[in-house]
């Protein structure tokens, strides 16, 4: 037995004792740090976050401001409409998460059950439309097209529909007055994503789950002034999302009406004439091709010349915004986006594209006064023009002998412009360029605003191209080995195409320069492009921003912000080569000109009437279709897609605006009275207190019957350019 004394021990557990009191303690002092953080110094934050676990917010969405034409006409609006919702918070409260009332609702409505319950289902990136993208709390619409009768029955037989409601709402409304859509103009609405919810987060204008945003046209550009301030309700509820009562109610505030510079009597006159243009020419045959024209796309604008600002804009093939509001059905949704479509929700106002053909030879004849060629010299107008083994005919192989530019406008002479690109192609150093190679055509190009946006109000405009060098270069680089792989030395036209880009698609080549005097190889232009260039000519060379949006005005009517015509800069050439130009271009509807057939009888001496035919040939289609005319007060410019020729398509619908605008007859007598805008809009419309609008009645358009019938369809012997 060992007589080892027990205080050898001592020392140890005494350690271990101070050691597990110092752990406890640390461990305390941790806890009381970490409560007095959470109560004391985080407190209030938590304390928040606690409650708004417990509260939802219901949100009113703001009544949308109109949208209103410059006389104060309508054009997009709300009304009041019997909206039929269901609230998803009471639906999953029953066992069937409200299957059963559902299907009784779609009897009740017309509906498939299945189509009833996708509207109701929360989106998510796996769920396609239709189903809901705002709050789950917030009453999702089902329909806003129910009748009396069906809201008195959901009403009535309360019982049977639990969680449902019917109500009068406020819905979008586009009212086509004189059946002037304005579809793509005006744009369309959908609900807030949540991806727009996040970026607008910490902005100005944040959105809300209810919120429903523009998509394009008008309603996006102008989406923040028009949405206004939704109202927002919040209500305490208990964790099985039952309402205990309201804490807080914040009012909304009703979106701001938007006046544009659209004229909803011009807009239906160009739309009318835009469309019956299309359908006439379809019946015409293509020389070429020898089939009937397709003319499967068209577009016009209507433009104020001194001001930029935009009278009536019409693109075809459109669509009737009206099939948005509430959400668009598969099918409707198919119909305006598959490939059978044509695409309608295109703009091709500004989103169209297309070789610009003879109406370029304003900014031709404008290079060649910058690069030393005088206006009122002789250029030889020969029947064709050669080059090496290569010839470039004229139109129709006709020739007038030595011409100024001026005649080369009036007749459209094409080997004028010829000759000229190519004599400044190879001054510039041909094959191999000069360091300081002036590029005159190209710059020139560039400077009448072609190949960039004009910087209209409307999104996703498109700048269309200018092949300039720097734009060969950049193409061949980013399709030489498509070009390699695809091209064969002496294989087919394409084979032997890609061949030839393939080693030397990177110059610029003499045929290139030919073929661009005349508007014609790799050219891209829009129709607002060349309406905001012929509008600078007109002007005496400003080029403004195009703008359709003209204020923007409270919904009381007391606070008004003008939206002032913008400048992006002026035609690089001096007032006497602009008056010249102008000079051309009045001589192109006179005697002789290629669009005199179209404008006999028109009073030149009163209105002096400007014009350029075009027409663009594109590779694989029929020709291109271009007509581009001012007066002093406007500009008009009208394209029709595989159309034919300028004068002979566009030409007679271009005439018929004109006269409507005017109030002329076919022998050129005006009547006031009828003339629906002689001179352009200044005044905006009035807005009352209220909020009631003074907006005048819209009559019908009423087509003008032709002289000759068969003259619309066939044209003059003469030439047609």
């Amino acid at each position: 037995m060992s007589n080892i004394p027990e205080t050898g021990r001592t020392p140890r557990v005494q350690i271990r004792l101070v050691i597990i009191q110092v752990l406890v303690f640390s461990l305390l002092l941790t806890l009381a740090g970490r409560l007095w953080y959470l109560q004391i110094r985080n407190g209030e934050e938590y304390t928040d976050e606690a409650k708004s676990n417990h509260v939802q917010r219901v949100v009113s969405p703001a009544v949308r401001g109109s949208i209103l034409d410059a006389r104060g006409v309508p054009l997009a609006d709300n009304e009041t409409r019997l909206v039929v919702s269901a609230s998803r918070t009471e639906l999953m409260k029953m066992k069937d998460d409200g299957e059963a009332v559902l299907t009784r609702l779609a009897g009740v409505l017309g509906m498939k059950p299945k189509d009833v319950m996708d509207k109701v289902r929360l989106c998510d990136s796996e769920t396609p439309q239709p189903c809901w993208n705002g709050s789950p709390y917030q009453p999702i619409p089902v329909t806003d097209e129910a009748t009396t009768q069906q809201a008195l029955k959901i009403r009535e037989q309360a019982e049977d529909f639990p969680g449902i409601t019917a109500e009068p709402t406020a819905v979008r409304r586009y009212t086509a007055p004189a059946k002037a859509r304005t579809s793509q103009v005006l744009g369309y609405l959908s609900p807030v994503t949540d991806e727009e919810i996040q970026k607008a987060k910490d902005s100005a204008s944040p959105h809300l789950r209810s919120d429903m945003v523009g998509r394009s046209g008008l309603e996006r550009t102008y989406d923040k002034q028009l949405r206004g301030k939704a109202g927002v309700t919040s209500y305490e509820v208990d964790k099985l999302g039952r309402v205990m009562g309201q804490t807080e109610s914040d009012p909304g505030v009703p979106g701001s009406n938007v006046v544009t510079s659209i004229d909803a009597r011009v807009q239906s006159v160009a739309e009318y004439e835009l469309h019956q243009a299309m359908k006439t020419v379809r019946k015409e045959t293509d020389k070429i091709t020898g089939r009937p024209y397709k003319a499967d796309a068209g577009a016009v604008v209507v433009m104020e010349s001194r001001t930029g600002r935009v009278i009536a804009m019409a693109s075809q093939p459109d669509y009737d915004p009206n099939a948005w509001v509430g959400g668009i059905s598969g099918k409707d949704y198919a119909r305006l986006t598959g490939k059978n479509s044509n695409y309608p929700l295109l703009n091709r106002a500004i989103q169209g594209q297309s070789p610009a053909g003879s109406v370029f030879k304003v900014v031709s004849a404008s290079a060649a006064v910058r690069a030393g060629y005088p206006f009122d010299g002789r250029y030889n107008c020969s029947s064709s023009y050669s080059m090496g083994n290569r010839s470039f005919a004229n139109f129709e192989s006709k020739g007038h002998g030595p011409i100024s530019l001026g005649d080369a406008l009036k007749f459209s002479c094409n080997t004028v412009f010829y000759r000229l690109g190519h004599q400044e192609w190879q001054r510039d150093g041909g094959l191999k360029p000069k360091k300081n190679a002036h590029d005159w055509f190209y710059r020139t190009a560039h400077d009448f605003g072609f190949g960039a946006e004009t910087g209209i109000d409307l999104p996703n405009e498109v700048i269309g191209r200018i092949p300039d060098r720097q734009w060969k270069k950049s193409f061949w680089e980013a399709n030489k080995d498509a070009w390699c792989k695809q091209g064969k030395k002496g294989g087919s036209y394409v084979e032997q195409i890609a061949y030839e880009s393939c080693l030397e698609g990177n110059q610029l080549k003499a045929f290139d320069s030919i073929n661009f005097a005349i508007g014609q190889g790799d050219v891209l232009i829009t129709p607002i492009q060349l309406a905001t260039a012929y509008a600078a000519i007109s002007n005496g060379g400003t080029l403004y921003d195009p703008t359709i949006g003209k204020a923007v005005i409270s919904p009381d009517g007391k606070r008004i912000e003008e939206i002032k015509p913008e400048a992006h800069g002026r035609l690089p050439v001096d007032a006497e080569t602009i008056s010249d130009l102008d000079k051309g271009l009045r001589s192109v509807v006179e005697p002789g000109g290629t669009a005199a057939w179209r404008f006999g009888g028109w009073p030149q001496d009163k209105i002096p009437m400007r014009a350029k035919t075009g027409t663009a040939q594109v590779y694989g289609k029929q020709t291109t279709s271009w007509f581009a005319t001012y007066t002093d007060d406007y500009t008009i410019v009208m394209t029709i897609s595989q159309g034919g020729t300028g004068s002979g398509a566009s030409g007679p619908a271009v005439r018929n605006i004109y006269d409507a605008m005017y109030g002329l007859d076919k022998e050129g007598n005006q009547d006031l009275k009828r003339a629906l805008l002689p001179e352009p809009q200044k005044t905006l419309p009035k807005i009352s207190p209220d909020g009631s609008i003074e907006a005048p009645e819209v009559k019908p358009y009423v087509p003008p019957k032709p002289k000759d019938a068969e003259q619309v369809l066939a044209g003059p012997p003469a030439r047609r350019d």
